[in-house]
Formats: structure tokens, C-alpha cells, sequence
């Protein structure tokens, strides 16, 4: 059950930074190359898809940086006080 929507439990990809994408791929070949011989071969097939899916995404080019925003308008804060959302009725007492 979960707790809110949204959580690190859902069912989505994890994004992970290019270091950790090529630590993950050394350490899968090393576990590749340690396999006994009588390692079921539905695992030995699914590490190898994990390693080819590395390689793959490590031998793209990095997708481009954001657009670079436009300068900080901070100056929109603190100029003097909003007006109220709506009007009140005047209280009676």
C-alpha cells in the first residue's frame, strides 16, 4: 500500500548520473565474468541485456543543458504589500 502518490516505490525509471551508469556497468561485468557454470541461463541472459542497455546509453552523445533562464526577477518580491484576493465582507460583532 502506498503511502502517497509519487514515491520512490512507484514503478518508474531511476535517473542516474553518468559515473553511476559506468560504476554499474563495471560492477555487472565483473559479476558476469564471476557466474558459475551452473547459473540458470534466464540470468545470464538478463545481466547481459543490462550490460548491452549500458553500453548503449553510455555510447550516446549526453543530451544538451537546459536553456539557460532568463536573469533571477527577484525583484517582483517585497514590493509592497498584494491585494487581497477577494473581497471581505465586514464583520458584525
Amino acid at each position: 500500500m502506498r503511502s502517497f502518490e509519487g514515491q520512490f516505490s512507484d514503478n518508474r525509471p531511476l535517473k542516474r548520473t553518468r559515473e553511476e551508469k559506468v560504476r554499474l556497468l563495471a560492477e555487472l561485468k565483473e559479476t558476469y565474468k564471476t557466474l558459475k557454470p551452473h547459473t540458470s541461463p534466464e540470468l545470464r541472459t538478463s545481466i547481459a541485456g543490462k550490460i548491452r542497455e549500458l553500453q548503449a546509453e553510455l555510447a550516446a552523445p549526453p543530451p544538451p543543458p537546459r536553456e539557460r533562464r532568463g536573469p533571477p526577477q527577484q525583484e517582483q518580491f517585497g514590493t509592497g504589500p498584494r491585494p487581497p484576493r477577494r473581497p471581505r465582507p465586514p464583520r458584525e460583532i
